[in-house]
């Protein structure tokens, strides 16, 4: 007799049943054994924790506060543009070109900053702290062999707030510093650091050396370019000018131009739009072609008429019809320090005032001589 029930599920259907309800009865015996509905006397409603007191601030951090609080308001957002036409419809549009940073110098509204923060822009803005106010700016003059530029803003005196200047003759390696600025466009920010190293070189944008530079680990990012870099008493000692970085972020090593250099410069583009730079009235050969001539030293090619260099009898090179018939004299040394080349001689006479009267050792038809020049205007 055939006692097969037809309407029992086939063995496989079977095994999926069996098997279903076995993972249906593991996952009951799991949340059974954790009860995640209950909270094993732990509030499930629990409110945020009590905040912890932290006493007073250190002593160190109440005065870098301090520090910011006093200077920001010295410290300014500069924006660049530049203009240009369409070529269809002949309408000029304003294009954003950068940002940076800079200070208040004066009640008058002369704004410090770096030159390569306004290079190549036909138009400048300036805002200053806690004033959404945006003050069109004027180029009152330029100084791109030290990086440092003076705007003018028609601003109200109760709003502007010049820096303290303070002097850089005095500082030391291991200095506390602060460096302030708009990091990427953003509003005032603060860092700190230490003064690494006095005394550095670095190229300026027209390829001349700028000496004596402070060199410092306080973070010095896009956008802090021509902000103030500050002593621990809140003085201006610098000015932050560049990154030693092929990227342009921050790697650990910033640096400023020192405050005295500074306040030598600025008066003068006040005053007069430029900077009177001491000179000799020479033009002298680039370097390559000295070397091609097997010299050493700077070779003399031109002598201003009427210049100190023509006074002290130095002589030009000679040529007719693009050939050299006669070289001039090469010079060797400025006051008893070798200069190897003209960025060498450059930064030599830089280190002189208007009037000084230097000593230039010169290679003259194969022997070395000595001519005493007095420094003049090279503007």
């Amino acid at each position: 007799m055939d006692t097969h029930d037809p309407y029992a599920p086939p063995p496989l259907r079977r095994a999926l049943l069996w098997l279903t309800f076995a993972l249906f009865m593991l996952a009951v015996g799991v949340l059974w054994q954790y009860r995640p509905w209950q909270s094993d006397g732990v509030d499930v409603h629990a409110e945020p924790r009590p905040v912890s007191p932290r006493g007073s601030l250190m002593e160190i951090e109440k005065a870098t506060i301090a520090t910011f609080r006093e200077a920001s308001p010295s410290v300014v957002h500069i924006t660049t543009s530049s203009l240009e036409r369409d070529f269809f419809s002949l309408n000029v549009f304003e294009i954003p070109q950068g940002s940076g940073s800079g200070f208040v110098w004066d009640r008058q509204g002369h704004i410090v900053t770096n030159c390569h923060v306004i290079e190549g822009a036909d138009m400048a803005e300036v805002v200053l702290a806690n004033n959404p106010t945006r003050y069109k700016a004027r180029v009152v003059g330029a100084y791109p062999d030290k990086d440092l530029a003076v705007l003018y803003i028609d601003a109200p005196k109760d709003q502007l707030r010049p820096i303290p200047i303070g002097t850089s003759a005095n500082l030391q390696v291991g200095q506390t510093v602060y460096a302030i600025g708009n990091p990427f466009g953003l509003d005032h920010s603060l860092t700190s650091g230490l003064i690494s190293a006095l005394g550095r070189e670095i190229e300026s944008a027209n390829g001349r050396t700028i000496k004596d530079v402070i060199q410092t680990d306080a973070a010095i990012n896009p956008g802090n370019s021509g902000g103030p870099l500050l002593d621990s008493a809140g003085r201006l000692i610098g000015v932050n000018t560049a990154i030693a970085s092929s990227s342009g972020t921050f790697l650990g090593v910033g640096f400023a131009i020192p405050v005295d250099e500074v306040n030598r410069v600025v008066p003068q583009l006040i005053q007069q739009g430029k900077v009177i730079q001491p000179g000799l009235g020479i033009e002298v050969a680039p370097d390559r072609i000295t070397r091609n001539f097997g010299l050493r030293g700077v070779l003399v090619m031109k002598i201003q008429p009427g210049s100190p260099a023509e006074k002290a009898g130095l002589r030009e090179t000679q040529y007719h019809n693009g050939r050299f018939r006669q070289l001039g004299d090469v010079i060797l040394a400025v006051n008893a320090k070798p200069v190897r080349t003209v960025r060498e001689l450059q930064a030599a006479v830089d280190d002189f005032h208007l009037g000084d009267t230097i000593r230039l050792t010169v290679l003259r038809d194969g022997a070395q001589i000595e001519v005493k020049v007095t420094v003049t205007n090279e503007s």
